[in-house]
């Protein structure tokens, strides 16, 4: 019968695991497939045919800023919209190459495509391990202040990057300083065709910004005739990047097919979809010189590290900014798992890494480094780190930015504000938790203030903030504790929660004293002595 028994719950628990919640959860789109209407799918339709011809020219910019041939920025492109829709959480974000991930690329595969693809296998295996490990909350490690010098990094590199694009001009390195100083200095080699087209390109595209604002939202009071109009405007203007391109593109064609060379144009691209295959797990370099495996990833560093953890930070505040807008909620881990699975199978068709679109605050960020300014002088440092490391590395600024932030943290933690008043004996109030970075420091204060001067105090120490307590601090209250008897004065807690008293009292610290509250143990007077 034990068997029996033992073998009914066990078959019990795998149809638990395998049940069709379970199943659910692994795949939101048996959630809300079903609740999809048939009278949103005219929107979606015009939403993804903007989305899909907007990708189009962006995917072949951000190749260009990864320093990659532009056709694997459209391999790069397609995969995710695929992957997301089985995986994904949030109902406004798509997968596919960013400015921000492009940059990162840039300063790690250095315009190598097979090393770029690779990197996108790498990429997903580590999100979708972190995701399966559930490990998303190592993403509340990078504050806000590296997120804001890093964008703000990335708008000033990949704006100043295009510089010499509108200037057609040729051979200027990657480095940004090295860019800066020979864009500046190759400005009489500018092409006016491609200045005269690039300055036209952007006038177009503010204007349909400009226009798509002044239309508004209100189209009750307005005629049939006005409101088509109004619509035909909306739609060119949401399509604007889409249009101008193909309106750019036409007319780079025209003069190049007559032979008037003025434009600097893409040239030749690879036709059709990429083969299905493997990515490759070696590179040749110009030489003919194989390098392993082994080697490539030793070359990746630190940005093997940096590349992952930034792409899934991008889509997850993206994703989580439109969640709050419209009102539902993500699984962070879930979203781990869509863009890990997306990289994985993306390498397999000449992809390098994607993520969620962060565009809108690298697109803003210049506007909002004076909300950064405005911080505290503590975030100001670690903003500063990563905001000027990133123009050197990318990959080292942010680095740097975690660091400092992490060392902010852990002062933070070793040195609690202690808040000392006179009542008699001394009052100490802890601002936060009493952890073992924090007590060498607390006893610092109460031997200097309490038990070095004469006569010696009595001290209160309210603990209402400490939530937890370890054997560290145990060991150092006990010589505390020792120390007040030696002088013939009260060390008292208050406030003590139950969970910390328990430890506490099993631990039979010697002359340990407890009240429930601080008025209670302001009626200890300095003159006290300990009763054995």
């Amino acid at each position: 019968c034990e068997c029996l028994l033992s073998y009914s719950h066990a078959l019990h628990s795998a149809r638990g695991c395998c049940s069709y919640s379970t199943l659910k959860a692994w795949l939101p789109i048996l959630s809300w497939l079903p609740k999809y209407k048939l009278k949103w799918l005219q929107m979606d339709v015009l939403a993804g045919l903007t989305v899909g011809l907007t990708t189009v020219p962006q995917a072949l910019a951000y190749a260009e800023v990864a320093g990659l041939p532009v056709q694997y920025g459209l391999y790069s492109a397609f995969m995710g919209g695929f992957i997301y829709t089985l995986l994904g959480t949030s109902k406004d974000v798509t997968l596919g190459p960013t400015a921000i991930m492009s940059l990162l690329c840039s300063s790690v595969v250095g315009g190598h495509p097979q090393r770029a693809v690779l990197l996108s296998l790498l990429c997903g295996l580590i999100q979708a391990v972190m995701a399966l490990l559930r490990l998303g909350f190592l993403l509340d490690f990078i504050s806000y202040p590296v997120i804001k010098g890093f964008t703000c990094a990335a708008a000033v590199t990949i704006g100043f990057g295009q510089v010499k694009n509108i200037l057609g001009l040729q051979g200027v390195p990657q480095e940004f300083f090295l860019e800066v100083y020979y864009t500046f200095h190759k400005i009489p080699e500018a092409r006016i065709g491609d200045v005269v087209l690039g300055l036209l390109c952007l006038f177009l595209l503010i204007m349909l910004v400009l226009m798509k604002a002044s239309l508004g939202s209100d189209d009750s009071d307005a005629s049939t005739s006005s409101s088509v109009a109004r619509k035909l405007v909306w739609t060119v203007a949401t399509m604007r990047n889409a249009l101008v391109v193909v309106a750019a593109s036409l007319i780079a064609f025209s003069w190049d097919a007559y032979g008037h060379h003025v434009f600097t144009i893409t040239g030749q691209t690879m036709k059709g979809l990429p083969p299905f295959k493997p990515p490759p797990t070696s590179d040749t370099t110009a030489n003919g010189t194989v390098v392993p495996f082994r080697e490539i990833v030793e070359d990746f560093g630190g940005g093997l590290a940096v590349i992952p953890f930034m792409g899934v930070l991008e889509s997850i505040a993206i994703a989580t900014a439109f969640a709050s807008q419209n009102d539902y909620r993500i699984d962070a881990n879930q979203e781990l798992l869509a863009i890990g699975v997306t990289n994985i199978m993306g390498s397999f068709v000449s992809a390098y890494p994607v993520t969620g679109s962060f565009g809108r605050f690298v697109y803003r960020s210049v506007c909002l480094i004076d909300v950064a300014l405005s911080s505290t002088e503590l975030d100001l440092l670690p903003f500063v780190v990563t905001f000027l490391m990133s123009f050197w590395q990318v990959q080292y600024g942010i680095m740097g930015g975690v660091a400092v932030s992490g060392a902010l943290l852990l002062y933070n933690a070793a040195r609690p504000q202690i808040k000392v008043s006179d009542h008699n004996v001394l009052l100490m109030e802890l601002s936060s938790g009493l952890s073992f970075p924090a007590m060498e420091y607390l006893s610092h204060i109460i031997h200097t203030q309490a038990l070095q001067v004469s006569p010696p105090r009595s001290v209160v120490l309210d603990c209402h903030h400490v939530s937890i307590i370890d054997y560290t601090v145990i060991n150092e209250l006990s010589d505390l504790l020792r120390q007040f008897k030696l002088r013939r004065v009260q060390l008292v807690f208050s406030g003590l929660r139950p969970s910390v008293l328990k430890v506490l009292l099993a631990a039979d610290l010697d002359g340990f004293r407890h009240t429930d509250s601080v008025e209670e143990a302001m009626q200890i007077e300095s003159r006290d002595l300990i009763d054995d």
